[in-house]
């Protein structure tokens, strides 16, 4: 018996990649929804076994999700959903707060027709930015201080009250998955690692805003994946929030620097004025749930910029 999955931002970065991976288990029909604020046509993965759909829609219309939820299932309801559309990338929620805010209307449209079509789980894709700036390390998903003042952050928020909502009044069941940064295959250039790539393949100055001295980890794709597919298929974290990044804490001015060094790069270090909001000094996850569902240890990121650079069309 097939299992129908509807993916929401399924033409976005993650959101393709793990349309891309379930597709390869012919059991399951895939739908795919995007509106293409931020996605891209091409991302939308290709399956040999004919069980991926793709619709262009806003999840933000009730009626057009509505539709979908009633036509365009494969002839049966969604079993599950993966809610992953969001206006994304730290420039473009800066400059379209309101436009960020918007999403609250997608969230609530999903969770009421999932509700009221017996969908079996919800996966919440989340943010690191709900910690805020934080105040404990490493992030541990128990100590949210909940101190941002980011719409994007405060969306995020808002969307896992709603998810934990509806569980509790309607017992809708969920997973919250809190992405930390990743990076790879089909990226776009919105993001530190696909952007600093990118200049130092065609050997561009690598702009760093302030000192440089922030820190991030950084998540290869496919651990992201297989983290998040395994909380699916094994039925783990259900009713739960699950931190999915990397382990290794490094500086922005160390990334360029490593970049540059896996490249081969003639590209030079620019520093720029700070930003005013945005870039949080520091962002280290407790990944000990994360780490239960990977059957082998993290890719270092020094081995997944190498991964990248063996198909330099990656970037999107």
């Amino acid at each position: 018996m097939s299992t129908t999955i509807l993916i929401t931002g399924g033409a976005g970065f993650i959101g393709s990649s793990l349309a891309e991976h379930l597709a390869q288990n012919d059991d399951f029909k895939i739908v795919i929804i995007d509106n293409f604020m931020t996605g891209n046509l091409a991302k939308v993965p290709q399956s040999a076994h004919n069980n991926i759909q793709f619709v262009e829609a806003d999840v933000n219309n009730y009626d057009a999700l509505l539709s979908i939820f009633n036509k365009h299932n494969f002839g049966s309801g969604f079993d599950y959903v993966f809610h992953y559309a969001a206006l994304v990338g730290v420039k473009r929620t800066l400059d379209n707060p309101t436009m960020v805010l918007e999403d609250i209307t997608g969230i609530k449209n999903i969770l009421i027709l999932s509700k009221d079509n017996n969908v079996k789980r919800v996966f919440y894709s989340s943010s690191s930015e709900v910690y805020g700036e934080p105040v404990a390390f490493p992030q541990n998903e128990e100590t949210t201080p909940l101190n941002s003042r980011l719409p994007y952050a405060i969306v995020k928020n808002v969307g896992e009250a709603f998810v934990r909502s509806y569980y509790q009044e309607y017992n809708l069941s969920y997973t919250i998955f809190r992405f930390f940064n990743t990076y790879g295959y089909k990226q776009s250039k919105d993001f530190v690692v696909s952007k600093y790539l990118s200049a130092a393949l065609n050997n561009e100055d690598l702009i760093v805003y302030g000192d440089g001295l922030q820190t991030r980890t950084f998540c290869f794709i496919d651990d992201n994946i297989a983290a998040c597919t395994t909380a699916f298929l094994q039925n783990k974290f259900i009713n739960d929030t699950i931190n999915v990044g990397g382990e290794n804490e490094i500086t922005i001015l160390e990334l360029a620097q490593t970049i540059i060094d896996v490249t081969q790069s003639k590209s030079k270090i620019v520093h720029a004025p700070a930003l005013k909001e945005g870039d949080m000094t520091r962002r280290c996850p407790d990944i000990s749930k994360m780490k239960t569902l990977l059957a082998k240890d993290l890719l270092p990121l020094h081995q997944g910029l190498q991964q990248l650079l063996t198909n330099t069309s990656y970037i999107i």
